[in-house]
């Protein structure tokens, strides 16, 4: 089965590569990709997906077209566009670090480290947290940490291990123990955001973004925290996150419905309106992978993550890919960007099938993805 998604999902990647050309794609509306310049936060899951097709495949036609994407991304680190948040590490561990890891290019690496310090110009001192959005002090914005940072952590502690400049980790450290400490709470649920005081770092209160309210779980944000508490462990060996990681995933699958595809908010009224976010659940499997990783052969949780990432990836293929479509955009219908902000309820989303695929090639051919060496 996952063998047949995969050479679906590439099928539909080499009439996307036509279909782009220079252009990224980001969410779609009436099944259509809305495509971009290279200005979104989400136009490094695009290059993902050409390396992920490159490596799981060998087709240089999947290489040359991720080789391109690359080449757009040192164009907008050098003109700095679009890059004033925290997201450079969704953007650039999957174009330029995905070229390093596979091909050992030299300019890929330092252009990857030069990412890293533009996402260390996001570290706050006074505060001592990781901005998420919006100019440093801004009124909103300014003291507001979300759970999406923890997959751009890795990025931090790579650049630690390819210089040895201490700084990257011990920033990215900090952040993952309050994002640990703050967004993840007591019943193993999360907070989308939290907000600090800009000045000493107080604690303030938790909120939401994209969730249905301040105190409900948004299942992308759940989902993000899976994964990247996993790879925090995975740099660190620090058990602590481990513990989160599985928590949060507990969490997460013991609460998908029948069909095993999550709806946008695990506290979101259920009825045949209500949302799903197929996302959500490609990007929970992707981490439930990497989280079985670092697990003993005869942990408690081992035998649970496998029987639920089984059930999550074949929800997922069996009732929302769009395999038996061929010229569908997209690989996994029933995506939500924002609910709640009514910005693409019900579409496709380019992570979503970043992780989907990236979940396929890890189950079929051990194939990790581009977050570590």
């Amino acid at each position: 089965m996952w063998k047949q998604a995969i050479e679906d999902a590439l099928q539909k990647t080499k009439a996307n590569i036509e279909r782009f050309g220079d252009l990224f794609p980001h969410v779609s509306e009436n099944d259509v990709y809305h495509l971009n310049p290279n200005t979104d936060w989400t136009d490094g899951f695009w290059s993902g997906i050409l390396w992920l097709g490159y490596q799981y495949s060998g087709d240089k036609a999947f290489q040359e077209a991720a080789q391109k994407t690359v080449a757009s991304f040192k164009q907008r680190l050098e003109n700095l566009v679009e890059l004033d948040h925290h997201d450079i590490g969704f953007l650039y561990s999957l174009s330029s670090k995905a070229q390093w890891i596979i091909e050992k290019d030299e300019n890929a690496r330092q252009l990857t480290l030069q990412a890293a310090d533009v996402l260390m110009k996001r570290w706050r001192p006074k505060g001592q947290y990781i901005q998420a959005w919006g100019p440093e002090g801004d009124e909103i914005n300014g003291g507001r940490i979300i759970i999406d940072c923890m997959m751009n952590l890795p990025l931090l502690y790579w650049a630690y291990e390819q210089t040895g400049d201490a700084k990257y980790k011990e920033v990215a450290v900090i952040h993952a123990d309050l994002s640990r400490r703050y967004l993840v709470r007591g019943d193993d649920s999360s907070f989308h955001t939290f907000y600090f005081d800009q000045e000493n770092g107080e604690p303030l209160h938790g909120g939401t973004a994209q969730g249905y309210s301040d105190g409900s779980t948004w299942t992308r944000g759940q989902a993000w925290g899976i994964y990247g508490f996993a790879l925090s462990y995975r740099y660190t060996k620090n058990p602590l996150y481990l513990e989160t990681s599985k928590r949060l995933a507990r969490y997460f699958f013991d609460r998908l419905p029948q069909d095993d595809v999550v709806y946008w908010d695990f506290n979101a009224p259920v009825n045949e309106e209500t949302k799903r976010d197929s996302s959500a659940s490609a990007i929970a499997s992707a981490g439930a992978l990497e989280l079985l990783e670092h697990l003993a052969e005869d942990d408690a949780d081992r035998a649970y993550l496998e029987n639920a990432i089984q059930r999550s990836m074949t929800g997922l293929v069996k009732s929302y890919a769009t395999i038996g479509k061929p010229d569908a955009q997209g690989f996994i219908e029933r995506g939500s960007y924002s609910v709640r902000g009514g910005n693409a309820p019900d579409d496709f989303m380019i992570w979503g099938d970043y992780y989907y695929l990236e979940a396929l090639v890890r189950l079929e051919k051990g194939i990790k993805g581009y977050w570590y060496e």
